[in-house]
């Protein structure tokens, strides 16, 4: 089991991605800003992934508060909460958790005391943890159906265990779903400029889990579909309005449009802490412009010639209609998505179902 995100006597236990496939090295954050640290340099990414890394750090930085009152723990927690919540702008699971926690503390306070609010966001980061492998599997069951068995399936970027607590993912947790229900699944990953995930943490992620996997440059994902070697799309989401249209890594916007032109489905999978019922459109997610040096170097190794201008926007949005399908941990979304996703984020957890419209 690849554990991304761990709470422990010590701190927040962390698997750096920077350094992957060559080197498998974790990081023991002791602290609320060394966790927000991690979250910005990318120690830790994917959504799902930053919000349980927020949770965590903001349980651990309430339990090294040194306030003996309740308010005083209050002021610090705030700080805290303020701090998380810079760290990462498209991400929305990240606003999630803060929310989540926010609402934690206001809840314990009537406790009165300073170690028993501590405990208890302890606990709730603990819950998102649990709460996140849980969607996870639950987003692959979902999802294994709409894999047919012998598929090769073309997904962009990392959605896998490395971007959220661990073990299953969203995207690749539809995969692993479907080789579980004992079909033959072969994966093609874009490589995914600029950061490379789907070259360096999707690939090492199916190499470890024993899946086929073939990486393409950005470039050639045209070309394989023409030729016939892509069945099927499946991506994650770093956040999706109420309407189904979705931000993910840039360059998935280029791949849902080529899959409309060859006829291939294009399916998202995210949990529904990746849902922001609050934006009508993907014209309202905010997009990351992230440091240049990205674009223009390979580690230390700058490629590109100085004085020149640079883009690097992390993520685009794809607009719902050449979405196919949303899947979650509570069902498949189908259009229109406005209210398929509204039904399913209404649905209490026990009667989630397929809601196919």
């Amino acid at each position: 089991m690849i554990k991304t995100v761990e709470w422990t006597n010590e701190g927040v236990r962390m698997l750096d991605q920077r350094l992957l496939p060559s080197e498998e090295k974790y990081l023991m954050l002791r602290s609320y800003d060394e966790v927000a640290e991690a979250i910005t340099k990318m120690v830790v990414r994917g959504a799902p992934a930053i919000g349980v890394s927020a949770a965590m750090g903001i349980a651990l930085g309430a339990n090294q508060s040194v306030g003996m009152s309740v308010a005083d723990l209050e002021d610090d927690f705030a700080y805290i909460c303020e701090v998380l919540g810079r760290t990462r702008p498209t991400a929305v699971n990240l606003f999630w958790a803060i929310e989540r926690m926010r609402s934690t503390f206001q809840r314990a306070k009537s406790l009165g005391d300073v170690d028993s609010i501590k405990k208890v966001l302890t606990d709730e980061a603990l819950a998102i943890f649990e709460e996140d492998i849980a969607a996870n599997r639950s987003i692959g069951r979902h999802g294994e159906p709409l894999i047919a068995d012998g598929a090769t399936v073309l997904t962009h970027c990392n959605a896998g265990a490395l971007a959220t607590a661990g073990d299953y993912g969203t995207a690749l947790g539809v995969i692993r779903g479907a080789r579980d229900a004992g079909k033959k699944v072969a994966v093609i990953a874009d490589e995914t400029r600029p950061f490379l995930q789907g070259l360096r943490l999707t690939a090492w992620e199916l190499a470890k889990d024993n899946i086929p996997v073939t990486v393409i440059t950005d470039n050639m994902a045209g070309h394989v579909m023409k030729t016939g070697k892509v069945d099927v799309v499946v991506v994650g989401a770093d956040r999706i309005a109420a309407n189904g249209d979705t931000a993910n890594k840039i360059g998935t916007y280029m791949v849902a449009v080529l899959a409309r032109e060859h006829g291939i489905p294009f399916y998202v999978a995210a949990p529904m802490t990746t849902l922001d019922l609050s934006l009508s459109s993907g014209d309202q997610i905010p997009i990351e412009e992230r440091d240049r040096t990205e674009v223009t170097h390979i580690k230390d190794h700058q490629l590109a010639p100085d004085g020149i201008e640079v883009r690097n926007p992390a993520f685009d949005v794809t607009p719902n209609h050449l979405i196919a399908a949303i899947i979650t941990d509570r069902g498949v979304a189908r259009a229109p998505y406005i209210e398929s996703l509204r039904s399913l984020s209404e649905m209490p957890q026990n009667e989630a179902k397929e809601a196919a419209i």
